[in-house]
């Protein structure tokens, strides 16, 4: 089977699947979905949703998370991993906005990234579900899957991203990004698949015998 067929399995197959594509990080607005990508880098998006419930109920805009504080940021999300650093920079990242950008999130990928915390993927992220710009945030699930669906060699994440833009139509490009992460999460996961199991790489690879070394991201 060519590249392009399995393309075109793939988009029907998931579109079936998840027609609806909801955002998995609870969110009040552009600012807090901004704050959650930032806080999900290593963490779940359970944990992360079940701590920010209570951050964003006394911080939903920069301006009230730089009153509130590095320490007490701190205090709300203590439990998540890399906790100290993911407090300091999601307090810096709030000055930023509330002096340089009167309050508001910047719209472009280049001041996104300038953010403290801030790298391409939750950029993307951003852009893509907060703006409707079209973008393609590669995460483990993403990576994973497009090797175990020969859509790239996997040797980078951001390879992957370049392959990825090309395979697929641009207008589609948000939506598959969640599309993937879900059908990975729920049938194609690290352990639960190897290339050979799940009905998608079943589908794609009917012939397929020895499981699929993913390079990791």
């Amino acid at each position: 089977m060519k590249k392009a067929e399995r393309v075109k399995i793939i988009i029907k197959r998931l579109e079936e699947m998840y027609p609806e594509t909801p955002i998995p990080l609870e969110h009040q607005n552009q600012f807090t979905l901004l704050v959650a990508v930032v806080l999900s880098a290593q963490s779940t998006d359970k944990k992360v949703n079940e701590l920010t419930k209570e951050l964003f109920n006394v911080a939903s805009s920069a301006e009230e998370m730089y009153k509130l504080g590095e320490k007490n940021i701190y205090e709300y999300i203590k439990q998540l991993g890399l906790a100290n650093t993911k407090a300091k920079n999601i307090y810096n990242l709030s000055k930023i906005i509330v002096q340089k950008y009167n309050n508001n999130i910047p719209r472009s990928f280049q001041e996104l990234e300038s953010l403290p915390g801030v790298g391409h993927k939750t950029a993307s992220v951003v852009m893509s579900q907060a703006f409707g710009v079209p973008a393609f945030p590669i995460d483990t699930h993403i990576h994973r899957l497009a090797q175990r669906w020969g859509l790239t060699s996997g040797k980078s994440v951001k390879q992957t991203e370049v392959d990825l833009k090309k395979l697929f139509p641009r207008k589609l490009w948000n939506k598959l990004h969640l599309q993937i992460i879900f059908y990975g999460r729920e049938y194609c996961s690290a352990r639960g698949c190897n290339g050979t199991d799940c009905k998608l790489c079943k589908e794609l690879y009917p012939s397929r015998i020895k499981p699929v070394i993913c390079l990791k991201a």
